[in-house]
């Protein structure tokens, strides 16, 4: 049983060792871009050796690949999984929409979100990276596109209401802020994206009390 404890407590050290370098890695990539992510590059930042780093991703791919799925995690802890705790219907949209802009424009991500930087990097680069790409970018649309079809169904959003167009729409104006609010921070890009999905979901909501005013 002393045996058993030790080997899970090892494991559990390292998986946090795994899980910081990783967010290490995330940082870098929206700084440096996903492409110019390499273990020497890693190494550097973290100081430590790159033959440490190398025991656990034996290529670049390999680092790449596994930074987008720790990105992943934390998006789905820090946007979906906050959202997911408001009740279905427009709320949930909206808080999902919310969640996002804050994950965009948090300080500890330098360029922003990690996702639409290396979307943007690797929409013509073929291969695994950008098909790992491509597929979460589908997850993230229809995961907002599910939603907006939960909001028709319990009458909060018309019958005839285009879910797939607000789905577009919602991540755009996401996308939007990444970029914006770096390079023109005096836009104030994150309040614009509110209030334009604001008044797009109170437009359209049969209920808009639901809903925040501006």
């Amino acid at each position: 049983m002393r045996v058993t404890i030790w080997a899970d407590g090892r494991i559990a050290r390292g998986d946090r060792t795994r899980a910081a370098v990783l967010d290490t890695a995330i940082a870098l990539a929206t700084e440096a871009g996903l492409d110019g992510l390499s273990l020497g590059q890693l190494a550097d930042r973290l100081g430590v050796s790159k033959s440490g780093l190398f025991a656990h991703w034996r290529s670049k791919e390999e680092l790449q690949l596994a930074t987008i799925e720790r990105a992943r995690e934390s998006f789905k802890e820090l946007v979906i999984a906050a959202s997911s705790e408001v009740p279905l219907g427009v709320r949930r949209l909206w808080a999902l929409h919310e969640a996002r802009l804050v994950y965009i424009t948090a300080e500890d991500l330098p360029g922003g979100c990690f996702f639409a930087n290396a979307q943007f990097e690797y929409n013509a680069k073929p291969g695994p990276v950008r098909d790992r790409l491509a597929e979460i970018l589908r997850e993230w649309l229809a995961l907002i596109e599910r939603l907006a079809n939960e909001a028709i169904a319990v009458g909060e959003l018309p019958p005839d209401f285009d879910a797939r167009q607000l789905a577009f729409e919602i991540n755009a104006f996401g996308t939007a802020t990444v970029y914006l609010s770096r390079l023109l921070p005096a836009t104030k890009a994150a309040s614009l994206a509110r209030t334009a999905v604001l008044r797009r979901l109170r437009a359209a909501c049969t209920d808009p009390t639901l809903l925040p005013e501006e």
